[in-house]
């Protein structure tokens, strides 16, 4: 209930109106992802377990489907800002219904461990559309020409930049994958099985890369600089016409950048971690400085001496901050405030399975022409991260809150 309670938390500085809107094909309304949410519940869980299911309401069954072909037809998803009905407050009564039911049935059957890994599954599945939902709301706000605010609770201060570091790791021969012995309780199919890989010496950068740094990228022209670039980046370039960062825009009167945010309108700080980088930004970047993105197993091993804290969506900043720890012998900020990408294509681990029955649609199909980022970003709930946490996108994804950690190899 704490999970189902945050996501509309999250909805309440929203009109009607906000929670319809659909800024592109990749993001979701507002009211799709509250009711697909309760889809998911009644769906894989009360249509199968509870006595004598009858649906909230039968047509929600193909309003609400997302991607699983295995549960039958799906609206376009391009087109979900067209569905005005239902209502978001019958959505909103969709979702208590669902809560009721799912409550009385775990009530009946408390020690059902195929309920509770459903249900469990559903909660972290939840989770991940609470990032959505801000990530696709911000996305939709930013085309206000008045900059409307989602959250005013700016939560910049005045911090003393840290210069960036370089840690070496020795690599080697070693385990990845979930470990149930430190993770946590939960994983994703995608997580696992734990395996071996074989990893060169390596360094990484001691923290995320900033604002001002990617500035300096912008005006040494690297955006105009095709042998930077992957040839589809620089395609992706050419056909966008991008010169800076998602949600950036040059002041008029010199004074350097200004940025979107959930707050609103804001000037650039340049000791923030940068966000908002496709794939091809961040490994043009990389490429500039003479380094190179990280590898995921790389990015792992680092992260796995590092504590699994940082600024998640519960600090209610819903932005990246600066860094604020001081070393102390591992890399600051390996979790919150960005994702990070990786150069790790999003493939199977050796031997994997996806989960059986209709849960099995739920990321192994997706394991083409995506790269991996890790770590988390500030609309990430933090009980829903770990350092074996595998995301993906697809290479040219930006809304997401996406940036990068610097690695080379040892010279």
């Amino acid at each position: 209930m704490q999970v189902r309670a945050r996501t509309e938390a999250l909805t309440a500085p929203l009109s009607a109106e906000d929670c319809q809107l659909q800024s592109m094909p990749d993001a979701s309304p507002t009211k799709w992802h509250l009711a697909h949410l309760a889809w998911f519940f009644e769906t894989f869980i009360l249509e199968r377990f509870e006595p004598g299911f009858t649906p909230f309401d039968a047509g929600f069954r193909v309003l609400f489907n997302s991607y699983y072909n295995g549960v039958g037809d799906k609206y376009p998803r391009p087109k979900r800002g067209l569905i005005s009905r239902p209502r978001l407050d019958e959505v909103l009564a969709y979702r208590a219904n669902v809560d009721a039911r799912i409550l009385a049935l775990l009530a009946q059957r408390p020690h059902h461990a195929a309920l509770q890994k459903l249900v469990t599954l559903g909660l972290h599945h939840e989770q991940q559309h609470q990032e959505l939902l801000l990530t696709d709301i911000k996305h939709a706000l930013s085309f206000n020409p008045s900059r409307p605010a989602y959250a005013r609770q700016w939560p910049l201060a005045g911090i003393s930049p840290q210069p960036l570091r370089w840690m070496g790791f020795e690599g080697g021969l070693l385990e990845h994958g979930f470990d149930p012995s430190c993770d946590s309780d939960f994983c994703f199919d995608n997580e696992t099985p734990r395996h071996k890989v074989y990893i060169a010496p390596f360094e990484i950068g001691s923290r995320l890369v900033s604002n001002g740094e990617m500035m300096a990228f912008v005006e040494d022209g690297g955006y105009r600089r095709p042998e930077l670039w992957l040839s589809m980046g620089w395609d992706w370039v050419q056909a966008t016409g991008a010169a800076m960062p998602l949600y950036w825009q040059a002041r008029a009167d010199g004074g350097g950048y200004q940025n979107f945010t959930l707050q609103g309108l804001v000037q650039v700080d340049a000791h923030t971690p940068v966000c908002h980088l496709s794939y091809f930004e961040a490994d043009a970047y990389a490429r500039w400085t003479g380094a190179r993105l990280p590898t995921e197993f790389e990015w792992e091993l680092a992260a796995r001496s590092a504590p699994v804290q940082g600024n998640f969506v519960e600090s209610a900043a819903y932005h990246p901050i600066p860094q604020q720890q001081h070393l102390s012998g591992t890399p600051a900020q390996m979790f919150g405030d960005v994702w990070e990408w990786t150069q790790s294509n999003y493939n199977p681990y050796p031997g994997y399975k996806p989960w059986e029955g209709l849960v099995g649609e739920y990321n192994g199909k997706f394991m083409c022409n995506q790269f991996v980022l890790r770590g988390g970003s500030c609309a990430t709930p933090l009980s829903h991260i770990r350092a074996s946490y595998r995301n993906f996108f697809p290479p040219d994804a930006q809304w997401q809150f996406s940036g990068l950690r610097l690695a080379r190899d040892p010279a």
